[in-house]
């Protein structure tokens, strides 16, 4: 069982134990999902909606798809009395599928999951079984005030979303629409709140975040937002970025990594392949030299800084040559961590209707691709050892280093709380650490 399946399974454990009076929320995907999934917390708790459990779906591969039909059918069988009400970008793209499923109660969309009306009318039992309406009409991104998460190790606050880009191999712009800012002085204000209720450390999130700001006035960028949450909110000790496209980071983001220790050295960029014609065939936005010279000028500014990529393996058209282009990027780059995702056409995206790869040889790509990843975190870690590390305790002896390195450490701590230590070792995977204050 893959460590997505996993993650998902112990959620549907999670819900499962939940009180029947209290509504639970299963999330699936990414960061932004995870931010989304409190504020329909809220919203359904203050609804007085019970009795129900709703599944936020990710739509960025097939297999995800499947996972969330397999979690919705496992929750149906250990709660056959819940209300289960289905949304996220799965739902949103493909409302009909779920709507068929005598499992599900409702199908909401992603820009009514968001509404607090919506939940008020399914705590009262008015709501449409299916409520899904034109993702591509949705033109603002409003914040809301999360005072809290159910993790106290960070919390996630959304900046953005959608996505105006159209990567041949991507349904999520018609999960999640045109792209989207949040205003950066409400961005100020909800981060401020998390940190007077205790939050050290603190995600921004979005689809495509470096897009930041194109559709506000004056046309903030992303480096122009950071800059401004870490002097007006002075206490905040952490503030950390999801996933970035690298081609797009602006001059104030590189001087924010420079100059602004509070904001991690981690980056996750979205790089998708190393060959330039797989490039192009994506339509991404970068070449393979634009990939390495955005790493170099980064470990320039900031030598501690850390990548980790998302990368797609057995992309329609790719040779073993080309492949190897993406194994060799890794190393060009100094990857750290990687993403790898093995390629599944997506029903109504470009690539779907390119030659594919077969698909053992796509699956055995991906194994490659992973064992370099593995062997690319061992050699980090092997840097790591002897040096000292603040550590951001997530559970018990378990926590993350400044670069996102997982920790197990000699000493427990509480969630979110910050520790000196110092590495002692790693086991491939962990940094091994004693806590030295």
């Amino acid at each position: 069982m893959n460590e997505s399946a996993i993650k998902t399974r112990k959620a549907v454990q999670k819900s499962v134990a939940t009180a029947a009076d209290e509504p639970s929320i299963i999330t699936l995907g990414c960061r932004l999902n995870t931010y989304e999934s409190e504020v329909m917390r809220a919203h359904a708790g203050a609804a007085g909606l019970k009795d129900a459990i709703i599944i936020n779906t990710c739509a960025v591969t097939g297999e995800a798809v499947r996972q969330a039909m397999q979690t919705i059918r496992r929750v149906r069988r250990e709660r056959p009395d819940a209300k289960i009400i289905v949304t996220g970008c799965a739902a949103q793209i493909e409302p009909e599928r779920f709507a068929e499923l005598d499992a599900v109660d409702h199908v909401i969309g992603n820009g009514e999951k968001m509404q607090a009306e919506t939940f008020l009318a399914l705590a009262s039992g008015g709501g449409e079984r299916v409520r899904v309406n034109d993702i591509m009409s949705v033109t603002e991104t409003a914040s809301h005030m999360i005072g809290g998460f159910g993790s106290r190790a960070r919390a996630y606050v959304q900046v953005q979303n959608g996505c105006d880009h159209r990567c041949t191999f991507c349904i999520i712009p018609f999960g999640r629409g045109p792209s989207r800012s949040v205003a950066a002085g409400e961005v100020v204000t909800e981060i401020r709140r998390l940190v007077e209720n205790g939050y050290n450390e603190v995600v921004l999130t979005g689809v495509d975040m470096t897009s930041y700001g194109r559709d506000l006035p004056g046309q903030p960028t992303l480096g122009n937002l950071v800059r401004r949450v870490l002097k007006l909110v002075p206490d905040l000790r952490r503030l950390r970025l999801s996933s970035i496209d690298q081609v797009e980071v602006d001059a104030d983001l590189f001087a924010a990594l420079a100059e602004e220790e509070r904001l991690m050295p981690h980056l996750h960029l979205s790089m998708q392949a190393g060959d330039d014609m797989i490039l192009k065939r994506m339509k991404r936005r970068h070449l393979r030299q634009d990939a390495i010279g955005f790493c170099k000028e980064a470990r320039r500014l900031r030598p501690d800084v850390v990548f980790g990529a998302d990368l797609i393996a057995g992309f329609p058209t790719e040779t073993e040559a080309m492949f190897e282009n993406s194994i060799e990027l890794v190393r060009a780059c100094g990857l750290t961590y990687l993403h790898v995702f093995p390629f599944s056409p997506r029903a109504g995206t470009p690539a779907a209707k390119m030659p594919q790869v077969e698909r053992r040889e796509v699956k055995a790509r991906a194994q490659r691709l992973r064992e370099e990843g593995e062997r690319a975190l061992s050699g980090y870690l092997d840097t790591q050892i002897g040096l000292e590390a603040e550590i951001l305790f997530e559970r018990g002896h378990f926590g993350r280093t400044a670069q996102f390195a997982e920790t197990t450490t000699d000493m427990q701590g509480a969630a979110g709380e910050l520790m000196q230590a110092r590495i002692t070792g790693h086991d491939g995977r962990r940094l091994c650490a004693e806590v030295i204050n």
